[in-house]
């Protein structure tokens, strides 16, 4: 992050860098995933592709990793990253059944699966910052017109440019009947809530997966066999979160790595004007 010509996609101050530098991604994170199962297509590469199994963190922090990379890289970097994602995808074929009963071939780059997954990546993010996080350069219309240059750096074609698109696009997926809750879903949604991690870290993954739920709207919690808690998990999860930040501080690495590159251009007098801005 610390090497690089330019500043990036957003650079210091953009929405982008508010919403993926703030702890609140912890939960953001268990949302996506959660999400993403409903889309059998997307659950059929998750089940035939991942070793989730044995490597539960491991295709998240692939996930994670480009998501941070695109965020605070500069340019090239994130388009390389992008790249790999992508040839990533190439491989990534099979065949699913989806919620009519008919069997479909599918690809991890087809534009539908592209489409779902920045989706839910999108209002996971926005919607948890929302939340738990602080406030927005351009509020969530910001966020999501500066996010849609992920999406187009991996080959979504219209990703949403608005907090209006994102919500259209993603309710237009359940209405039309596309999404679908079976055997798979609920066993992908089992191993979200108990992942088999350090016994010391369970009683605050607890909290934030229930923070989580409480975060997603009632028809998707219905459709992941999910309940909200009675509790006060919304509270509780801003409190774990809080505590995070008091260990890790405000900047994540990646940011400070990032600041770095930044004011070596600006002692270089380069120009330092992010790229999609």
């Amino acid at each position: 992050m610390a090497d690089g010509e330019d500043a990036g996609y957003f650079g210091p101050g953009s929405a982008s860098w508010a919403v993926h530098g703030d702890m609140a991604t912890l939960v953001a994170g268990i949302r996506a995933l959660l999400m993403q199962t409903l889309h059998p297509g997307a659950m059929a590469g998750v089940h035939d592709w991942s070793r989730y199994r044995e490597d539960p963190l491991g295709r998240l922090s692939g996930t994670i990793r480009w998501l941070v990379t695109v965020t605070f890289a500069d340019t090239a970097l994130a388009q390389r990253e992008s790249g790999r994602v992508a040839h990533f995808h190439d491989r990534v074929r099979g065949e699913y059944v989806d919620a009519t009963g008919v069997r479909r071939a599918y690809s991890a780059g087809d534009p539908e699966l592209l489409s779902w997954v920045h989706l839910v990546f999108t209002d996971a993010f926005l919607g948890c910052h929302t939340l738990w996080g602080g406030p927005i350069r351009g509020g969530a219309d910001g966020y999501v017109r500066e996010w849609a240059t992920a999406g187009e750096l991996i080959g979504v074609a219209d990703p949403p440019r608005s907090a209006a698109e994102l919500r259209d696009q993603l309710e237009a997926f359940r209405l039309a009947g596309v999404l679908k809750s079976d055997e798979r879903v609920a066993e992908a949604v089992r191993f979200i809530r108990r992942p088999p991690l350090a016994r010391g870290f369970l009683p605050a993954y607890r909290i934030l997966f229930a923070g989580a739920v409480a975060s997603l709207r009632p028809e998707y919690r219905r459709m992941l066999g999910l309940r909200r808690s009675p509790l006060p998990v919304v509270w509780a999860t801003g409190r774990v979160l809080a505590i995070v930040r008091s260990f890790m501080g405000r900047a994540s690495s990646s940011e400070a790595a990032a600041l770095s590159r930044i004011r070596r251009l600006e002692a270089d007098g380069k120009s330092i004007a992010p790229h999609s801005l």
